[in-house]
């Protein structure tokens, strides 16, 4: 699509803030309005906006399809949400380590232990983790005290945090994310650490490096995302 608008602008409206293309307000793609709760959020919407060239490329909106999925799905249900989130917390990465006698567990608790260990101080919970694959469930005291962290997310933080709940495989490092001064990059590669043994061990695959590259930017954009919703 041909870019269609000149002027990109933010105005605040009922205290909350929208981005205007040409002074017109901007809906979701479900037709809602787009207004999201901070000048931080609309400024990194309406640089989206800036930043196209002259034919409009739909995958350079990544802010302004997580705000849409705020408005849209978030809003409506966020117990919905919540509840979907809070599965990864049975199935956590971080959580599911190999045998204490193989090299690669070494590698797992000195970089996965910190974190986790700062999540149960954080949350003030005690999180089960396991050797190998064989399930085993977090205790109830524990869903409930995660349960309660989800339900106070506004809808747009609780959206960033799908995102990175999600490209993580795991809740705790999905929780660590929305701190204020997380290291993007480091729990990124935490999530990542088998991957990344991997590659160390029988080298890099060029394709699988791409899509992971891909799944780490959108993982640093909804810590941004989140991060603008402080602001």
């Amino acid at each position: 699509m041909k870019r269609f608008y000149r002027d990109v602008t933010v105005a605040e409206t009922a205290g909350a803030y929208e981005v205007r293309l040409d002074g017109k307000p901007l809906k979701t793609q479900r037709g809602a309005a787009q207004s999201v709760p901070t000048a931080g959020l609309a400024e990194l919407l309406a640089a989206e906006w800036e930043q196209q060239g002259e034919q409009l490329d739909p995958a350079a909106f990544t802010f302004r399809d997580m705000a849409d999925y705020a408005l849209d799905v978030v809003a409506p249900d966020p117990a919905a949400v919540a509840d979907k989130l809070l599965a990864f917390a049975e199935t956590d990465t971080l959580c599911y380590r190999a045998d204490p006698d193989e090299p690669f567990y070494r590698r797992q608790h000195a970089v996965w232990e910190p974190i986790v260990t700062a999540c149960e101080a954080r949350e003030n919970i005690a999180l089960v983790r396991v050797s190998g694959v064989v399930h085993r469930p977090q205790a109830e005291a524990t869903l409930a005290a995660l349960r309660a962290r989800l339900a106070a997310l506004d809808p747009f933080t609780l959206a960033a945090f799908d995102q990175l709940t999600a490209l993580s495989a795991s809740l705790v490092v999905g929780l660590a994310a929305l701190e204020p001064y997380a290291d993007g990059k480091a729990l990124w590669d935490a999530a990542n650490l088998e991957e990344i043994w991997q590659a160390e061990q029988w080298g890099k695959d060029a394709e699988a490096a791409e899509r992971t590259a891909r799944r780490e930017a959108d993982f640093l954009a909804a810590m941004q995302f989140a991060a603008a919703v402080r602001s």
